[in-house]
């Protein structure tokens, strides 16, 4: 398909309010709370499991649950990166890498590496969603390299999801020079050096490769979505209940043909079993802005305060760390959040900070959630290993070399 191609999208169709659970009485006492696991968590009870943990449990020893990688694995990541060149299996074209058609990860074949791939994966997926991957060599890779290698090991973990609406399958996170201090709200955040409220991405998993980091600030911070829903439920189960109502969500000016500039997607889904969380602080301000949409009400009293605690508790149960080059973060999105604070640059453009971004959907039988149809409105589909993702039609998928701001690079 041509880069600017234009095909017709689906129908414009109202969005439903989303009515939450009522709350049994017996929530209303914390001593009465009933505790339930992933698979058959029932609404308004504390869920126990590997995925309800505090960062008091990992802050003092990173070292004892991140995976370093060895010199086999770098041997073999080097040699999968030369089979995709010898191959052709990605081609370069200007500032793209250009894909064939239906590749999967035996196109990047991981002998050793393999495996612990897909231990990873079922720890983030059914464990505590959380990882990190030490010793990728990018100081040494070229930005090519580096690319496909990143590329190769997303396709061990699920299918890659568009980022933007340009298609862009990795995604580069730096301070693009364009709206730095985020005086336009319709900014997305990781383009600036602000800090980034906690979130969730827009798919099931998330992956971030350190290449640079800043000259000072922007430290990581992660917190268990599970944690925080029980800590909120054993204070005021009404919170609870207002997360799990309707919340509108702006979808800054990235928006599908056939579709409103806003969605409804709540903050606390049970579903099928299941509790996942979608918390995107900012997106629910920027869609109630007066005058912005017609039909979206201002934030009520009751949302401000669920807005206000969910950060409070989310502060206190958070686990901080630094990034650093050859660092690969991996998060459930269902089940934790993250932020990073505020960072100062350096003048060497080559030097300033800068990550690289997956956006992943693994399938079904690797153990992703079954989600609730209000997911489908932004997600595209709600089935597993085809969803997520921001899907604009006109632009064929690619990984570009460098960040890209309109029509043009930054750097």
């Amino acid at each position: 398909m041509a880069h600017n191609q234009k095909v017709k999208f689906n129908i414009i169709r109202p969005l439903p309010a989303i009515i939450p659970p009522e709350l049994p009485p017996q929530a209303r006492d914390p001593s009465q709370l009933k505790v339930t696991k992933q698979g058959s968590v029932e609404p308004y009870t504390l869920v126990e499991g590997p995925e309800a943990w505090y960062g008091r449990d990992y802050q003092h020893n990173i070292d004892q649950w991140a995976i370093t990688l060895s010199e086999t694995h770098i041997a073999e990541l080097d040699a999968a990166i030369e089979r995709v060149l010898a191959n052709k299996t990605i081609t370069q074209e200007g500032n793209y890498l250009h894909l064939i058609n239906s590749v999967t990860k035996e196109d990047f074949p991981l002998e050793t590496l393999g495996p612990i791939l897909k231990e990873v994966q079922q720890e983030v997926l059914r464990g505590r969603g959380f990882a990190l991957l030490r010793g990728l060599p990018v100081e040494r890779w070229s930005r090519q390299q580096t690319l496909i290698a990143y590329w190769g090991i997303g396709l061990h973990w699920g299918n890659l999801r568009r980022q933007n609406e340009k298609a862009h399958l990795i995604g580069h996170v730096k301070d693009v020079g364009v709206d730095s201090k985020h005086q336009n709200p319709t900014t997305r955040i990781y383009l600036t050096s602000v800090a980034q409220p906690w979130h969730v991405d827009g798919t099931d998993v998330v992956g971030l490769l350190c290449l640079k980091t800043a000259k000072s600030g922007g430290k990581s911070s992660l917190a268990s979505s599970v944690t925080i829903h029980n800590e909120l439920l054993k204070r005021d189960p009404e919170i609870v209940k207002t997360l799990a109502g309707t919340w509108y969500m702006d979808r800054k000016n990235e928006v599908p043909e056939g579709k409103l500039p806003y969605y409804v997607l709540p903050v606390v889904h049970y579903h099928e079993g299941y509790l996942a969380t979608s918390f995107n602080d900012t997106y629910y301000q920027l869609a109630a802005t007066p005058g912005r949409h017609p039909g979206v009400p201002p934030l009520t009293d009751a949302q401000v305060k669920a807005l206000a605690a969910y950060r409070e508790v989310a502060d206190s149960v958070a686990l901080d760390f630094w990034l650093q080059p050859g660092d690969l973060q991996l998060v459930h999105n269902h089940t934790q959040v993250h932020n990073r604070s505020a960072y100062e640059d350096f003048e060497d453009v080559d030097q300033r900070r800068h990550l690289l971004r997956l956006w992943i959907a693994p399938s079904a039988e690797d153990g992703a959630f079954p989600l609730h149809d209000s997911f489908a409105e932004l997600w595209h589909s709600t089935q597993p290993g085809n969803r997520g993702g921001i899907y604009i039609e006109g632009y064929t998928e690619a990984i570009p070399l460098e960040a890209e701001v309109g029509n043009k690079l930054a750097t």
